[in-house]
């Protein structure tokens, strides 16, 4: 996993200063409460004062962190002055500073927020006992708590948040209604395990994806969202982040991505060919398709083709990661569609191929070499092509899933 680099000091002794504190005995600190910080100055103490009070007055041992990302305004002093633990993490971005505070924390629970003052620290418990009764990672939900005026702007409450949050639930039938509320708890140990190394905004929806695709136990809590304390614009940036949210969300859901978008090409492009083969088709009153449209049906089978292979390579390039485990479905295409199988039935697809195109090649001889009627030789022709293509694609195919399902080294 990518791990953002901790600065630290005197490496020649034990650091005992109270930024660097040796790590406890197991299970010593119940819950560390992260908060990643660039220049938070107006609204960081008002933050850690509220994770302290909580800590404080519901008795549990527990540790506030600031995982600073550069800052220059002081939000460092103001941290250690209200008793936080600071972490510096170099490598810069919301994402990499959460990971940083994350793996320098001790507890065995750890809750993250912003350090912008709109998320309640205080109101953490219902996270706390969710954990506690066996939860890997529970979501604020701020729809369910209340978003007071102002707090999220309308652009993102009404379109931005809910429609990335449809598709998350979507892709990978998890119930999570908030996808990327900041406010949120879980297992040290069990989030470590995925492996997160995004760095930026949509660390958000790779923490929530990937606990999804590893079969953690995912829940949710109300939570409320006001407005924050900060006079500088956020760090967040609505169509840029957004974006990256979207793309993270599609390339770790392949069958949404590939294999639906595929299936929907080859039955269009299925039926086209079925229908035209014979001969033109008359759809209404002085619309007629012909060739043309057969060749267009053509390009629809060789598109569902492509974009088919890469479902299974992106499906089996998953299982290699450990992005998820090997589906029965996976495990039967993986056997039925070898190398070897590959080969043969690819090889017998270019076999047609050619064999339909020397075949129009005998036609034009046959009428001496002479003009023909063009759609009569397309209609020879495009089947032809397509077989071509498609007997390629799958020898190659088939070689490059060899390739994948082939041991990782140590």
């Amino acid at each position: 996993m990518a791990v953002a680099q901790l600065k630290t000091s005197h490496q020649s002794a034990p650091d005992t200063t109270a930024d660097h504190q040796p790590r406890p005995e197991a299970d010593a600190i119940e819950l560390s409460i992260v908060m990643p910080c660039l220049d938070e100055a107006e609204t960081l103490a008002a933050c850690v004062a509220k994770a302290r009070r909580f800590l404080d007055e519901n008795g549990i041992a527990g540790e506030v962190i600031v995982a600073d990302n550069g800052s220059t305004d002081g939000s460092q002093q103001i941290a250690r002055a209200l008793g936080a633990r600071v972490v510096d993490v170099d490598r810069r971005g919301y994402g990499a500073a959460l990971q940083g505070g994350i793996e320098a924390a001790r507890g065995r629970f750890v809750a993250m927020g912003d350090a912008d003052d709109s998320y309640d620290f205080l109101s953490l418990m219902p996270f706390v006992e969710k954990l506690r009764a066996g939860a890997d990672l529970v979501m604020g939900n701020r729809f369910q708590g209340g978003i007071a005026p102002g707090a999220m702007p309308p652009l993102h409450r009404y379109l931005g948040n809910p429609v990335l949050s449809f598709l998350g639930r979507l892709f990978y039938a998890t119930p999570i209604g908030d996808f990327h509320c900041g406010l949120r708890a879980f297992s040290r140990e069990a989030i470590l395990k995925l492996g997160l190394n995004t760095t930026g905004m949509e660390f958000a929806s790779e923490m929530v994806v990937k606990a999804s695709l590893h079969g953690l136990r995912v829940e949710e809590a109300p939570t409320t969202l006001v407005p924050d304390g900060r006079s500088r614009p956020p760090h967040l940036r609505s169509w840029r982040d957004g974006w990256r949210h979207l793309k993270f969300l599609l390339t770790f859901a392949p069958k949404w991505l590939f294999l639906y978008p595929g299936l929907a090409l080859l039955a269009v492009g299925a039926a086209g060919l079925a229908w035209l083969m014979p001969g033109n088709a008359q759809v209404m009153a002085g619309i007629q398709l012909g060739v043309h449209s057969l060749l267009f049906s053509a390009a629809f089978v060789l598109m569902a083709a492509q974009v088919l292979s890469f479902a299974y390579l992106a499906r089996l390039f998953g299982v290699r990661e450990g992005f998820w485990p090997e589906s029965k479905g996976l495990a039967a295409v993986r056997s039925w569609f070898s190398v070897e199988r590959g080969c043969i039935y690819g090889g017998l697809l270019l076999a047609g191929g050619i064999g339909t195109a020397v075949a129009a090649v005998s036609l034009w001889a046959s009428s001496g070499w002479g003009p023909m009627p063009v759609e009569n030789l397309m209609r020879v022709a495009i089947p032809a092509v397509l077989m071509c293509c498609l007997g390629l694609q799958s020898m190659f195919t088939a070689f490059f899933a060899g390739l994948l399902s082939q041991p990782r080294a140590n």
